[in-house]
């Protein structure tokens, strides 16, 4: 590994580098704020892809195309005066020491829980902080990421749960509500009216049934976008093996039945 001289003479290296492209590359002189941004969210989302995956080779070079942003968007922010790279450094530790009384003050957290009792009371006293308890969670963030972070911010003011089984009764409630709408739009749903209002009060108990399984993951520890992200990976692999296996014979998946199909997909279970 690195001294700290060479990551501060790498960083330095990084600047220098950034400074030479913005004004020699037509390509990065162009850039704006709203030019880059869907790059940066591409680059986000390659980043937590390698991360669950636990690529190191990847997860280094991700990295490096996300901290490329943040140096690129400090130029655009010094190029304007409003910001450079090391306001962005001050004010990231500013918080960071003012977030943990524990490490830089007088107060006693030996826990991570500890730690998260006050973690949201601190910010709504930092100047410019969080007004409310939920103004904190970005808008932009994808639903089932926004949700755990919603639930995640009411229990540190104690919005939850006295005991974590609890939580099962909602979940089974809110299934039983589910059902009964799904039943309704596709039995007992006669005119189209009824079936618009059947299919929009199903999606709304559709979406209170993923809210109370996110709480119940949250409640057992379980980081339910990282589950999913892993089955998703596990189905994708299973099914390749299916259809790897239906180019072997020679057929076409369109033309296999599910049973031919599901003694593939068990092959692949078996095979991790």
């Amino acid at each position: 590994m690195h001294t700290r001289q060479e990551k501060m003479e790498a960083f330095g290296r990084l600047l220098d580098v950034m400074d030479d492209l913005r004004e020699k590359c037509p390509w990065d002189r162009k850039q704006t704020n709203e030019s880059l941004r869907p790059n940066t969210i591409e680059e986000t989302y390659e980043l937590c892809d390698a991360l669950i995956k636990e690529d190191n080779l990847n997860i280094c070079k991700e990295l490096g195309d996300v901290l490329l942003h943040i140096v690129f968007y400090s130029k655009i922010g010094e190029e304007k005066g409003a910001f450079d790279v090391a306001d962005v450094c001050h004010k990231l530790c500013d918080k960071l020491i003012f977030r943990h009384p524990h490490v830089y003050g007088e107060v006693v957290a030996n826990t991570p829980d500890q730690v998260r009792q006050t973690w949201e009371q601190i910010k709504t006293k930092e100047k410019d902080g969080n007004k409310t308890v939920l103004s904190g969670v970005p808008d932009a963030l994808p639903s089932l990421v926004k949700a755990y972070r919603i639930q995640d911010k009411a229990r540190n003011v104690g919005f939850d749960w006295e005991e974590r089984r609890d939580v099962w009764k909602k979940v089974k409630e809110e299934i039983t509500e589910f059902e009964a709408e799904v039943e309704t739009l596709y039995n007992n749903a006669e005119t189209e009216e009824a079936k618009e209002a059947a299919k929009r009060h199903a999606t709304e108990e559709f979406g209170d049934v993923m809210f109370s399984l996110i709480n119940a993951a949250r409640l057992y520890k379980i980081n339910p976008d990282n589950a999913l992200e892993h089955t998703n990976q596990k189905f994708i692999k299973r099914f390749n093996y299916v259809e790897a296996k239906a180019k072997e014979k020679g057929q076409d998946l369109k033309d296999l039945t599910l049973e031919q199909m599901d003694a593939w997909w068990n092959e692949a279970k078996k095979m991790g």
